[in-house]
């Protein structure tokens, strides 16, 4: 896939420009509008493919609770049957919302022995919409205070849960990459917070951060990578616990495997296994 095209795709799902421009825009990319809708397929997730962790896998319990102090704010919960003291992981989307695909990463914390809440940042406005032109929308409606009130109420939920151990942490993907470091300098009881090629925080915002915080990076994403030394910087200076870690070579949404121009299954495992470990150092 041509860099420049996965680079357009971002500018449109991150709301630079409008769907009939893209078009325009990609087509004159492909050679006629024809290959710029033959390639559409390619560039979009596509929840037909197989989940890693089935719905419904007997392994699991999945509920989908209503998170107290916001009215109609839900989340989707998944966790060992018959277990006590499971460290909580608050898991945050990406701009389309509450999807499959974010359902299927929720199990694989849950099968991984994790108190795993998907919370659907879309739930108080009628719930995550299947048209994900709808869902990015109302995504860039939301204002940034509900968005860090609500990510508060989903970690205190899970402090709070009677098979939790008390900590909660929070992993997040491309939005709510920016989501987790913006909720680890508003939240002080954050236990540890990992961002996939996120958006960072404000440097001034920094020294509030007590979670330790591990940031992974596409080496080809360039939108959001342009934000990485003022925010190192910050951590450093402020003596803050963090890893960071680029891959070379992949783009934005590597970890994506519903998306066929994005995933990058080395990069991914690899994310993986340290998203694990950083998790179960901080949380258990």
């Amino acid at each position: 896939m041509n860099p420049r095209i996965l680079q357009l795709y971002d500018t449109f799902t991150h709301g630079g420009m409008s769907r009939r421009d893209f078009m325009e825009k990609l087509a004159g990319m492909a050679g006629s509008l024809a290959a710029a809708q033959a390639l559409l397929p390619i560039l979009q997730n596509d929840y037909a493919l197989a989940p890693a962790v089935p719905e419904g896998d007997p392994r699991l319990v999945t509920t989908t609770p209503d998170i107290p102090g916001v009215e109609k704010l839900k989340g989707y919960l998944a966790r060992p049957p018959k277990a006590k003291g499971l460290p909580g992981v608050l898991v945050i989307h990406e701009n389309r919302g509450l999807n499959p695909h974010i359902q299927d990463v929720t199990r694989r914390l849950g099968l991984e022995g994790f108190l795993a809440l998907g919370l659907d940042y879309l739930s108080p406005r009628g719930g995550t919409p299947r048209d994900e032109d709808e869902a990015r929308k109302g995504i860039g409606a939301l204002k940034p205070e509900e968005v860090l009130a609500w990510g508060r109420a989903a970690l205190a939920f899970l402090r709070r849960h009677p098979e939790g151990n008390g900590k909660a942490g929070a992993v997040g993907f491309c939005w709510g990459g920016g989501a987790v470091n913006n909720l680890a300098v508003a939240d002080p009881d954050l236990g540890a917070g990992v961002a996939y090629y996120g958006m960072q925080a404000r440097p001034e915002g920094v020294a509030a951060i007590k979670a330790p915080l591990l940031l992974h990076h596409a080496g080809l994403d360039e939108r959001i990578n342009a934000g990485i030394p003022a925010y190192e910087a910050a951590l450093k200076g402020a003596g803050k616990t963090y890893e960071l870690h680029h891959y070379p070579g992949v783009n934005h949404a590597f970890n994506n495997d519903t998306n066929a121009a994005r995933y990058d299954k080395a990069a991914a495992e690899l994310a993986w296994g340290r998203t694990l470990a950083f998790l179960r150092q901080h949380l258990k």
